[in-house]
Parts: structure tokens; C-alpha cells; sequence
């Protein structure tokens, strides 16, 4: 059974790639996710506030509307504390990963602004990473940001860091986009590689106690898949370009499902986090055994099976499913 997928140019064993995550910053643990069959790794993020020393950008972007929350910005670091998060750190690391693990190492570089920080996708490069996955979280939060100027952000970034190197770039996307299918093919024009859907972001809560803002974290469910499941099926058709699913992948169905949706990979952190570098073990498993049940040789020959262009009803994965769903819907099906 024949499990190998292209993935950014890559021929990589099987669908299954730890996602940026702490799992990268030990070399014990990157090559135990190698051992228990990670195709590739995606390192954790390196941060545009850890390496840009031009923080102008930095602060707009911190204190835009600031007059509104001025406590919520003490949760963000000082510009100055940044500079004790060592950048150089993360390009030893990537060349530590390449001696450690013979799968593709990708590097993960995280930021917004356009600035100094950029030159870093050529240092990665230059440290031997395989390809680089460009993760720009912003969070339109300005009322007077249009959203062609935050679409044209996007845009510009991807172009900086595709100019400076020569490996391939993948771009990690929210779903935030008005027009997303628009906005994925705009980013596939300007030189992006892949698209990896969806970036998660992790919300804020209140403490009532304390009444402060509290941020922290939740390790996503399996029923987060459907976003990305969704978008992938309807994407497949219109994108030549590498698709990677992210966000609610736990199982060996979660897997197959996005393969058929249309993925090229599927990447996955919180069901290793939960289960350790094994889980990956029974996933591939698990895959075997659906495969053979179904009769398929290859992953090619289940890649975007259940696509938008391959299912009888292509309506099912847009307004359709929404009015089937309300229509269907009994209140005994909750008992």
C-alpha cells in the first residue's frame, strides 16, 4: 500500500506532520515522531517580536486603538523583552533537527509587519530547512482597516519572504476572509507554494474573580476539522498548489476524511500532545485498515475522491448543508 503524498514539492512518506508545536524544541522528541512515522516536522514558531529590532511597526500594531484597552496591552511583552528571546537559538536548532531526523524539516516564521525580520526565511534557509511555513497572525481589531489593506498585508508579506529565499513557501491562514476562496488563490498567484488551513486562534476569557483578561490555552477537538474539512473540499478544484489540513485532527478518520476533502497532508499537534509520538502509530494503522476495506492502493488514488468536483451534490459543502441541517433538524434527535 502505497502512502506517499507531494507535499510543497516534497515526496513525503505518508500524510501525517506534526504541526508547529513545543514537540520541535527537543531533539528526543523529534526523532521519536520520526521513529513513529512523522513524514515531516514543522517547527515551532519564531516570532517577528523575537528578531525585529525595527519595533515602530510593532507598536502600532500593539497599541492601535489602545486608548480602548490600555490594560489588556500589559499582557503584551515590552518591545525590550523580546531581545532576551534569541533568534540564533532557532537556526541551531533547525540545523540540530537536520542532523538528528532524515524527514524534511519545515521552519515556522510568525509575524505581521513588513520590517528586518523577514531576512530571517533566508537565514532558515541557509540553516537547511526544507521549505518554510509563513504564519501571519493579525487580528483586524481597527475599525478604520479596510479589508483590502489587510488582504494586501498578506499579499506583500508572502512576497517579501518568497523573494528572499529559494526553498518552497507555504502560507498558514485564518478563515477570516471575507472572500476566502478569493484571497487563496490570490496568495497561490503571488508565489505561495501551499496554503495550510486553518491557523487556531486561542481566544481570551475573563477571570471574574481576579476581573482581568486571561489568556490561555485549549488543545482543539475533533470536531474542529469540519472548517478546514470544508474549505479543502471546496478549494481542491480551483488550487494547483499543495493543501495541508490543520485543526481538529485526532484520528485516523480524521486523516482520511481531509485526504479525500482534497488535502495533501494533514498536520496535527494537540491529538500528539494528548497521546504522545505513538499516537501517529495507530493512525497509520488505522489507515491501512480503512484502505484495504475500501480498496484503495494509494492516497493518490483517495486524494480529493470527496472534493467538491468529485461529489454528486457539490452544494453539500456550501449554503445546502446549512439548510438541510436546520430543516432536518428534530428536537429527538438530542434524547
Amino acid at each position: 500500500m502505497n502512502l506517499e503524498t507531494k507535499y510543497l514539492g516534497l515526496t513525503l512518506k505518508n500524510p501525517l506532520v506534526p504541526s508547529a508545536s513545543p514537540l520541535t524544541s527537543e531533539l528526543d522528541t523529534a526523532k521519536k515522531l520520526e521513529d513513529a512515522g512523522a513524514s515531516a516536522l514543522v517547527m515551532y514558531s519564531l516570532f517577528e517580536e523575537q528578531i525585529s529590532s525595527e519595533n515602530e511597526a510593532l507598536d502600532h500594531f500593539m497599541t492601535t486603538s489602545g486608548e480602548s484597552y490600555a490594560e489588556a496591552l500589559s499582557y503584551f511583552p515590552e518591545p525590550d523583552e523580546y531581545h532576551n528571546l534569541h533568534a540564533e537559538d532557532y537556526l541551531e536548532q533547525i540545523q540540530n533537527l537536520k542532523k538528528t531526523v532524515d524527514i524534511p524539516v519545515i521552519a515556522s516564521l510568525n509575524g505581521v509587519s513588513k520590517g528586518g525580520w523577514m531576512a530571517y526565511a533566508s537565514k532558515m534557509e541557509e540553516a537547511g530547512a526544507d521549505a518554510i511555513e509563513l504564519n501571519i497572525y493579525y487580528i483586524a481589531a481597527d475599525p478604520t482597516l479596510t479589508s483590502e489593506k489587510v488582504e494586501q498585508m498578506y499579499i506583500d508579506d508572502l512576497k517579501a519572504v518568497k523573494e528572499a529565499v529559494s526553498i518552497p513557501v507555504s502560507v498558514k491562514l485564518s478563515p477570516y476572509f471575507s472572500a476566502f476562496a478569493n484571497m487563496a488563490t490570490r496568495l497561490e498567484s503571488a508565489g505561495a507554494d501551499g496554503l495550510v488551513m486553518f491557523n487556531r486562534f486561542y481566544q481570551p476569557d475573563i477571570d471574574l474573580e481576579a476581573m482581568d483578561v486571561n489568556p490561555n490555552l485549549n488543545l482543539s477537538s475533533t470536531f474542529e476539522k469540519r472548517l478546514p474539512l470544508r474549505w479543502i473540499a471546496m478549494l481542491r478544484p480551483h488550487i494547483k498548489g499543495s493543501l495541508a489540513a490543520t485543526t481538529g485532527i485526532h484520528t485516523a478518520h480524521d486523516v482520511v476524511k481531509m485526504i479525500l476533502a482534497g488535502a495533501d497532508v494533514t498536520m496535527m499537534a494537540s491529538a500528539l500532545l494528548y497521546g504522545g509520538p505513538d499516537a501517529l502509530k495507530f493512525m497509520l494503522s488505522e489507515m491501512k485498515v480503512w484502505m484495504e476495506e475500501k480498496e484503495y492502493q494509494s492516497l493518490e488514488e483517495m486524494k480529493g475522491a470527496m472534493s467538491s468536483a468529485s461529489v454528486a451534490d457539490p452544494s453539500a459543502f456550501e449554503r445546502a448543508n446549512y439548510i438541510k441541517i436546520l430543516q432536518g433538524f428534530r428536537l429527538e434527535d438530542l434524547k
